[in-house]
């Protein structure tokens, strides 16, 4: 019997742990289901006086962990829930914001109001109507709404020096969902306001940058963003397979530089077109750039490839808009330094494609020595490029045939015909300059288009 009564005991035992296992499993499954796929917190800070106000819109239902009172019908008991309210406020929000007065971390605020409010109330258009509702009288005891669709207002208090200090804002909110949007305003004491819109945890913003702290922040912004271009890497591998000499090389990166440096800040001080149509139509072009360059790689003759400095001039308007949009989401951190982040952002884009130069070039030339012919390795790599580009161009194609193509215009003409004219503006100052340093000496060494070396290198 001693036996028998183990083996039962082993077996009650087992079914408990397998019974504690899906028990844990769907508890996690339920628990990964609770997190909100997107919220969108908004918040407004004010500096006045000694004294810094933050008030805070953000939904229950991304406050996890904490117990809200409900009634029997699963409403929230909107008496009872004051306790609630302030615990989620300190823990999901206060704990999770460092505020920051020039580089001093304020100390922990002290919590003035809360309440809880219908997602219907429209208050957060002005600092003046979100702190008058947040201070207002609560919620009626008997209003009906479930936690998943109601909203939390608090009112938190910063002691600070001066409201005329430069302050910086850490918030750290990406765990109150999968995807969090903080939609930040900065309002000073003259009525002067500043929009913020933070994706996630987006690290130290600094609200009120100096011109070097926001130019230092756009320089390492250009520079990743070049790198973590694809599309725009492609196309100077593109570039660079026929030219691996300094001064043919050096004529066509200018070009290009010129090019996407104009439309770069055209577009960023909303000179572009401002439809929906146009970020698919230049990611478009911008494959079909590549796709040319890379057949013209295979196919082109030697003279056409030394006149690509004007090719590369005409393309670079295009990716000048493609930098643009990365551009455009980040103007917010330039403070009062629109013009130096322009500069500074177009500065890191160029030291990005330096450091891609100096490393293509000399793989190319260890490939094309050691590896493969010259003809051969070019024409291989060049395939490969065209085959993505072909893929990236009907792919986005497809996308840009989905909008409504634009009506033509007076007006739209005349936009048009101005960038064309820009462009031969350009071209023609670039034309003049090589024309006037590389034309060749009195001593007859030749120019460009008569450089024996780079006639050799076309013909291997």
């Amino acid at each position: 019997m001693g036996r028998e009564y183990t083996l039962r005991e082993m077996l009650f035992r087992l079914r408990v742990a397998l019974a504690s296992l899906v028990v844990l499993a769907l508890a996690a499954t339920a628990s990964a289901h609770d997190i909100p796929s997107d919220v969108t917190i908004h918040a407004f800070l004010k500096p006045d006086g000694k004294r810094l106000e933050l008030i805070v819109r953000a939904p229950i239902a991304a406050m996890r962990d904490i117990v809200f009172p409900t009634r029997d019908d699963n409403t929230l008991d909107i008496a009872r829930a004051d306790g609630a309210v302030r615990q989620a406020a300190l823990l999901w929000i206060a704990d999770a914001i460092a505020l920051y007065e020039g580089d001093r971390r304020l100390e922990a605020p002290r919590l003035r109001a809360s309440r809880i409010s219908l997602p219907s109330e429209r208050v957060y258009v002005s600092h003046a109507s979100a702190r008058a509702h947040v201070t207002a009288a609560p919620l009626p005891p008997d209003t009906r709404i479930v936690p998943a669709q109601a909203m939390m207002d608090v009112l938190f208090e910063y002691d600070i020096e001066s409201d005329r200090a430069d302050f910086s804002i850490d918030p750290r909110l990406a765990r109150l969902g999968v995807r969090v949007t903080t939609v930040l305003r900065l309002v000073r004491t003259s009525g002067a306001e500043r929009a913020f819109e933070l994706a996630g945890d987006p690290g130290l913003v600094r609200l009120d940058p100096r011109w070097h702290q926001a130019a230092w922040r756009f320089v390492a912004l250009g520079f990743v963003h070049i790198l973590d271009g694809t599309d725009h890497l492609l196309f100077l591998l593109c570039l660079v397979i026929p030219f691996r000499r300094l001064r043919p090389l050096l004529l066509v990166v200018t070009a290009f530089t010129i090019a996407h440096s104009v439309t770069l800040a055209a577009s960023a001080l909303e000179l572009a077109p401002d439809t929906l149509w146009f970020p698919p139509l230049v990611e478009t072009l911008i494959a079909a750039s590549i796709l040319y360059m890379a057949l013209e790689n295979i196919v082109g003759s030697p003279q056409l490839r030394r006149r690509r400095w004007a090719i590369a001039l005409g393309f670079g308007l295009v990716h000048g808009f493609g930098f643009s949009f990365a551009l455009r989401e980040t103007l917010q951190f330039a403070g009062a330094h629109l013009m130096t982040s322009l500069v500074a952002f177009n500065v890191g884009v160029e030291i990005g494609q330096v450091v891609v130069l100096l490393l293509l070039v000399p793989a190319l030339g260890l490939l094309f020595r050691f590896v493969v012919a010259e003809r051969i390795g070019t024409i291989v790599l060049s395939a490969i490029v065209a085959h993505t580009a072909w893929h990236w161009t009907a792919e986005r194609w497809e996308t840009l045939s989905k909008y409504e193509w634009p009506t033509v215009t007076a007006a739209g003409l005349a936009s048009v015909l101005g960038w064309v004219l820009a462009a031969l503006v350009m071209a023609a100052a670039i034309w003049l300059a090589r024309t006037i340093s590389w034309l060749p000496s009195l001593d007859g060494s030749p120019s460009l288009d008569g450089n024996p070396s780079l006639d050799r290198s076309h013909e291997r």
